[in-house]
């Protein structure tokens, strides 16, 4: 006998359905709902990201196959196509959004009493952006190029668990920038990126703040060197304290460290810029590589959920099924960081996917996927009977 729920189920009980339901009155997403619930709405589109969903015909017809599973999902009856559709249209996406920031600190819980990756105990926060490119033609308002359209996702990943902790969705032409200059950060943070997000009044109003930066320094900046040091481990060649000079000195006036890294993957020379004046330039060196855990997160991120192809085009469902999509990284990082098993990501929302719908225990597959579960006396003895 099957005392469990799906595995779809059992990974829905990680939403807090108290929190759900404060977001749905706070934001009153369901004015003008006649029957169809937000919840029903998000159980829908974490499927299309969970079951790898290619369209609105293939979500709904998913749950309405699924032989009377989704009364265990909370849900009366699979969704319409012309409902769900209309639900992504107009119910607000900064539900979704909510929902993301709810499960995070549940996330962020769990992974507090990971290992950290660096010995200090400083706060340290990943910025980058990716754009996923859609047709201009079809999604009108995603202004990008002259001839394409796009949204950008700005994101930051925090060290321990590498969990997104926070995100943004705008057109594809709002400049990274644009987005650094309204992010605050406490005292102590270490915020790495890459050198596209240069500003040096942002650097020098991060400094006046106690924020801490690493980054690329441009190859064009003008700067007259204070002090040299000869360089140390991993890779470090030197290091100089420098200041900058011309305009960027009235934006920056304070003395920064230009560190010359050998980067021996690619065979290239790495400078790197930042205000720390206090960790080791080696330190600093393997805070600039982390930095690559970022595109990774991207790059899974678009290989293994649905943030590639839209099952809606106006720019409201579009943020739906972005935010669906970050939660279901936060759900399959849950499940990873939870996990005895050595499960890759990709292998794991694969597996996943494979199973969303079987009925068995969701944390013993975790531990041990390729087992056979154990029969319990009365399946034994009704096999028998049969």
């Amino acid at each position: 006998m099957v005392r469990v729920a799906s595995c779809f189920a059992q990974v829905l009980e990680l939403i807090d359905r108290n929190g759900f339901g404060r977001a749905v009155k706070e934001l009153d997403a369901e004015r003008g709902a006649k029957g169809f619930r937000s919840w029903d709405q998000f159980v829908a589109m974490l499927f299309c990201q969970l079951g790898s969903a290619h369209s609105l015909r293939e979500i709904c017809g998913g749950l309405a196959t699924s032989l009377g599973r989704v009364v265990h999902l909370g849900m009366k009856a699979a969704p319409k196509r012309t409902t769900l559709a209309y639900a992504n249209e107009h119910r607000s996406w900064e539900l979704y959004q909510r929902v993301f920031e709810q499960l995070l600190g549940r996330c962020q819980e769990l992974a507090a009493g990971r290992k950290q990756p660096f010995r200090f105990k400083n706060p340290l926060r990943i910025l980058d952006a990716t754009v996923i490119d859609l047709c201009l033609e079809v999604f009108d308002w995603a202004k990008f190029r002259r001839t394409k359209g796009a949204i950008k996702l700005h994101l930051q990943l925090q060290d321990r668990g590498c969990l997104p902790c926070w995100a943004l969705v705008t057109e594809g032409k709002r400049h990274e920038v644009r987005v650094a200059q309204g992010l605050s950060f406490d005292a102590g943070t270490i915020v790495v990126m890459d050198r596209g997000y240069t500003d040096y009044a942002l650097f020098g109003r991060w400094t006046e703040q106690g924020v801490l930066f690493v980054t690329r320094m441009k190859s064009n900046a003008q700067y007259r060197v204070v002090h040299t040091v000869p360089g140390g481990p991993n890779g470090v060649r030197l290091v100089e304290w420098i200041r900058l000079t011309g305009v960027a000195a009235r934006a920056c006036p304070v003395v920064l460290r230009r560190i010359t890294v050998w980067d021996e993957e690619h065979q290239r020379e790495l400078i790197l810029l930042t205000n720390d004046l206090r960790l080791s330039s080696g330190t600093m060196a393997r805070v600039y590589k982390f930095r690559w855990q970022i595109e990774l997160f991207f790059k899974a991120l678009k290989q293994n959920l649905k943030i590639k192809t839209f099952v809606g085009t106006s720019e409201n469902a579009v943020k739906t099924q972005v935010w669906t999509a970050l939660i279901a990284m936060l759900l399959l990082r849950f499940l990873q960081l939870k996990s005895s098993w050595k499960w890759s990501l990709s292998n794991l929302a694969a597996m996943l996917r494979f199973n969303l719908l079987t009925y068995r225990d969701l944390w013993a597959w975790l531990d041990d996927p390729f087992g056979v579960p154990i029969r319990e006396p009365e399946a034994e003895q009704l096999a028998l009977a049969i």
